[in-house]
């Protein structure tokens, strides 16, 4: 369909779903994830064929091929780097990146770093299960301590990466968590990371059914989620519980802690969230259960200069300096060499 045609008629879902039906397990949260993210394209307003997905390797990068879009299917750990060649380019798309745990955090960390730390104007989906699906069941960098899988039968003992901490201490502009079946509040979040104009980085806390069930239960079960979540609202003090009677605040030695808002009265002078506070993201990325509850919206957000846009800009300067380059001129200039049988000659 072209981009008149889609101003011609609304688009709907269903001209994002594709005729490839979807492959994953039973009950997989990727499913959950497909479906809000199908529900949002359409009402961005934007011409089907100016969105990409791209993805690596691994269950959830499965992706492009259940999106009726344009979309690559790519290598291992890259698909930051592909996206972010595809973005300077046609900065005009909306450029999407699906991955995963293993496949973003592991081989394909120092590619999401750098990718955060420049700005690049590309929404990245990170799905974290906790495992390695599509390899059948071995522990990933997310892995909790102790995790007993086939590589690791005695329970693993690397510390787990955060990928929230991760990408804030990158420089990310835009960091949020959601969880699969909230599906209302990933919707949401999705639709805040399209706004945002550099990366957004959001990490959708997934289930695995197969290898890894229930390793988001306390978040996701709805008789538990209310005591374990932390839902973040700009503006707003950080209150949670079943009952809204516990609160979030720093104590006298500035460390967090968890209150009763029953105990406290009137002023237990909470933690207001503020998306544009360094020091405050920082610390709601290490929060974590038992102790306090998980933290869940948009943890920072704060306008910066995204890449595409310097990199535009730079090539503007340069053509309206010294004028359009050849390519075929930038290859012969300088020093060359002409090498032949028994011979070599310089010239130039």
């Amino acid at each position: 369909m072209s981009g008149q045609d889609a101003t011609a008629r609304k688009l709907t879902k269903k001209d994002f779903e594709s005729d490839q039906g979807a492959r994953w397990c039973p009950g997989c949260g990727d499913y959950a994830i497909l479906a809000q993210v199908t529900k949002l394209l359409p009402e961005l307003g934007i011409p089907r064929e100016n969105f990409v997905f791209v993805s690596g390797i691994g269950c959830s990068s499965r992706f492009p091929y259940y999106v009726n879009t344009y979309g690559f299917h790519t290598i291992h750990g890259r698909a930051p780097a592909i996206a972010t060649g595809l973005k300077i380019l046609r900065p005009e798309l909306s450029v999407w990146v699906v991955t995963g745990d293993g496949d973003g955090l592991s081989i394909g960390g120092n590619h999401l770093v750098h990718c955060l730390r420049r700005n690049v104007g590309i929404k990245i989906l990170l799905f974290n299960n906790r495992i390695y699906g599509l390899t059948k069941g071995q522990f990933s960098p997310t892995s909790e301590v102790g995790k007993r899988t086939k590589s690791s039968p005695a329970g693993t003992v690397d510390a787990p990466v955060r990928p929230v901490s991760l990408a804030l201490g990158a420089g990310a502009t835009f960091v949020a968590r959601t969880v699969d079946v909230d599906v209302k509040h990933l919707l949401e979040i999705l639709r805040r990371a399209h706004e945002h104009k550099g990366t957004a980085f959001i990490e959708i806390l997934q289930n695995c059914p197969i290898f890894n069930d229930g390793a988001f239960s306390q978040l996701s079960d709805k008789d538990l989620r209310a005591e374990n979540q932390l839902v973040l609202e700009r503006g707003k003090p950080m209150i949670f519980g079943k009952n809204r009677d516990k609160g979030l605040r720093l104590g006298s030695d500035l460390r967090p802690e968890v209150v009763s808002l029953e105990r406290e009265g009137k002023d237990p002078k909470l933690l207001v969230h503020d998306e544009t506070d360094p020091a405050l993201a920082y610390l709601l990325g290490t929060l974590d259960l038992p102790l306090f509850p998980v933290p869940i919206g948009v943890i920072r957000c704060v306008e910066e200069p995204a890449y595409e846009e310097a990199v535009a800009a730079q090539l503007q300067e340069a053509q309206k300096t010294r004028g359009r380059g050849s390519l075929a001129e930038l290859f012969a200039r300088g020093q060359t060499w002409e090498v032949a049988p028994g011979k070599a000659k310089k010239e130039g």
